[in-house]
């Protein structure tokens, strides 16, 4: 790919040859002057310096035309590499959700791991195992009952019963952030059992 660089060199390098050009017209128009040649050669000569003149300046047109190309070309370039990044991130959040399972769900007031939620993240950790690049923040949920304190503490509490886990089984604590939301995130609304027990949960996002 040409960059603005090399095209700034291109075009400094046509100025020079430019204003060469230049110089050796008035050159000849000064030594027309001074040894009395006719009118009609200095006319000639005129009319030749208003061509280079005019050709001087459809170069430099030129130059900024291919310059402004360039500069408009690289960072599409950043863009699709920036996209495909983008890309690689939502095919690997949207196979967490949908083969390894991004969620686990506690008991009323409780932060422990029963056996169906240790399933699921010794599958996350497998698949954390095969894909180095993948970092995760843990999210803590809690239901609505009880103080914003409070669950903002039990949602902490759960997250970290997850990242312990997931280090047990081998995951690099470095890879695994938390945060706690406490009652703040529902996904579920509604005063009773049903919906209270989708929100106590702990969420695996990729980061």
């Amino acid at each position: 790919m040409v960059t603005v660089n090399s095209l700034s060199h291109v075009i400094v390098t046509i100025f020079n040859y430019a204003s060469l050009g230049l110089h050796l017209c008035f050159f000849w128009l000064s030594y027309a002057t001074g040894t009395g040649k006719g009118p009609a050669h200095i006319e000639e000569l005129s009319m030749g310096q208003s061509t280079k003149s005019k050709i001087l300046i459809a170069m430099a047109v030129a130059g900024l035309t291919l310059a402004g190309c360039a500069s408009t070309t690289e960072p599409a370039s950043v863009s699709s590499s920036t996209g495909s990044a983008g890309a690689t991130a939502s095919a690997d959040a949207q196979y967490l959700v949908q083969n390894v399972g991004d969620r686990v769900f506690f008991q009323t007031d409780q932060s422990n791991l029963n056996g169906s939620a240790r399933a699921t993240l010794r599958n996350q950790a497998q698949w954390l195992s095969q894909n180095g690049s993948v970092n995760l923040i843990i999210e803590g949920h809690a239901d609505e009952r009880g103080t914003r304190d409070y669950n903002l503490a039990l949602g902490a509490r759960r997250a970290n019963a997850v990242r312990d886990f997931l280090i047990s089984e081998g995951v690099n604590g470095s890879r695994l952030q938390t945060i706690s939301y406490g009652k703040e995130r529902p996904v579920s609304l509604c005063s009773e059992e049903a919906c209270w027990s989708k929100n106590r949960r702990a969420v695996a996002t990729i980061r």
